[in-house]
């Protein structure tokens, strides 16, 4: 689950982290507020008006601006409220902006010049280690820097069973180039922020920039969170800051269902029971000349309307020349899914698109029965390399159930 940068500078605050202060607003009006009280509480009249949205590029986009007054706060965040923001983790579509962050003035003068810098900390699956990822060229995009500067990113591998130690810590500091005051203060940040990234169960957490002040204070400007989802039940006060605005309204409605969805760029919709089956699954519809259109595990637990709610969201994309049906009855029973099956087409309608059925396992002779029996023009398959040939059929030749 992603959150919104404030909603993760909120959680790095929690974990005594220093972050560069602002509050959350949905009009120009509440935006004159908002920096009429940053005012009054840090003396500056030099404010930010950042985009919420769940993608990063906002700055480039136009969706983070600089505001000289009170007033003129108001001014900048009727501009970009309302907005459809367009950034590379987008797509084309974009998003709308709902709210912004005003926040304080942090770049001002002092005993030195301010530094961005570039701090992430995620898992490694490959290595069993979490790695903090880092560099002194903070502000702008990590890709960038990787391609062109690849000696300018550095990394620091974690043993998760002994957490981040005092020498990494001091590592961190010193290849950034700190030293004094801020050498010290960038350590009891990377403490806070590994602690914040351990107990909110994040996948990942990135700060970009992280900021050193002109008098050596070491600050989050920005926050990216992406929370584990399966960690979400332990966490009620993160869950409740899911925006629902953010999420592809597909994957919402198939959550509701308690189906696991991903929308894909295929062409094949697939309807399967298991993980490990669904990626087998989608290999079989690549290696039949077409092209997995969505990932949807119906789970052990389904029944009929988790079928036709299946059938339904499936239905939506209009790119899905076929669907493949491909069950083993373990745990669910086959005759579940074909009475799913003969149910959604006659609440729907008539579908479209050719429908490929492989029934193996529990029941699987009372769901053929139940499929032959029901005059539907659904196509049967007993092997998988049945399935591949329909499918492929269906690929070259069109949506025809003529070509069968």
């Amino acid at each position: 689950m992603n959150v919104h940068e404030f909603q993760g500078k909120s959680l790095l605050k929690a974990y005594n982290t220093e972050i560069q202060e602002g509050f959350v607003a949905e009009t120009p009006d509440q935006a004159v507020m908002v920096a009429g009280q940053l005012k009054e509480r840090f003396g500056s009249g030099v404010f930010v008006v950042k985009a919420q949205i769940h993608a990063g590029g906002r700055g480039k986009a136009g969706g983070v601006k600089l505001a000289g007054s009170v007033s003129e706060a108001g001014r900048v965040a009727g501009e970009i409220l309302g907005m459809n923001l367009v950034t590379p983790q987008t797509g084309p579509s974009g998003k709308r902006v709902g709210r912004v962050l005003v926040a304080q003035d942090v770049y001002y003068k002092g005993e030195s010049e301010p530094e961005e810098f570039y701090i992430s900390i995620l898992l490694n699956r490959n290595i069993g280690k979490y790695v903090i990822m880092y560099s002194p060229e903070g502000g702008t995009d990590i890709e960038e820097v990787a391609e062109k500067q690849p000696g300018r990113i550095f990394t620091e591998e974690i043993n998760p069973a002994a957490g981040l130690k005092p020498f990494q810590m001091r590592n961190i500091a010193f290849n950034l180039g700190l030293k004094g005051l801020a050498f010290n203060n960038m350590q009891k940040f990377l403490e806070a922020v590994y602690e914040t990234f351990i107990s909110s169960d994040a996948q990942l957490l990135e700060i970009n920039p992280v900021l050193k002040t002109a008098d050596n204070r070491v600050l989050a400007v920005d926050c990216k969170m992406v929370i584990d989802d399966n960690a979400l039940f332990r966490h009620p006060e993160i869950a409740a800051m899911r925006d629902l605005n953010e999420e592809d309204p597909v994957e919402v409605e198939a959550g509701q269902h308690n189906l696991n969805f991903i929308k894909l760029d295929g062409n094949v919709g697939c309807m399967v029971n298991g993980a490990g089956l669904a990626m087998a699954t989608m290999d079989l519809i690549k290696l039949s000349g077409g092209s997995p259109a969505n990932f949807l595990d119906v789970g052990g637990s389904a029944n009929a309307k988790t079928v036709e709610a299946g059938f339904r969201i499936i239905l939506k994309d209009p790119a899905v020349k076929a669907i493949l049906i491909n069950i083993f009855g373990g745990i669910v029973r086959c005759d579940r899914v074909a009475t799913g099956v003969v149910e959604a087409y006659k609440s729907i309608g008539e579908i479209q698109v050719p429908v490929i059925v492989r029934l193996q396992g529990t029941n699987a002779i009372e769901a053929k029965e139940i499929i032959d029996n029901s005059g539907l023009k659904v196509f049967p398959a007993v092997s998988f390399s049945e399935a591949a040939e329909l499918v492929n059929r269906f690929i070259s030749y069109g949506n025809s159930h003529k070509t069968v």
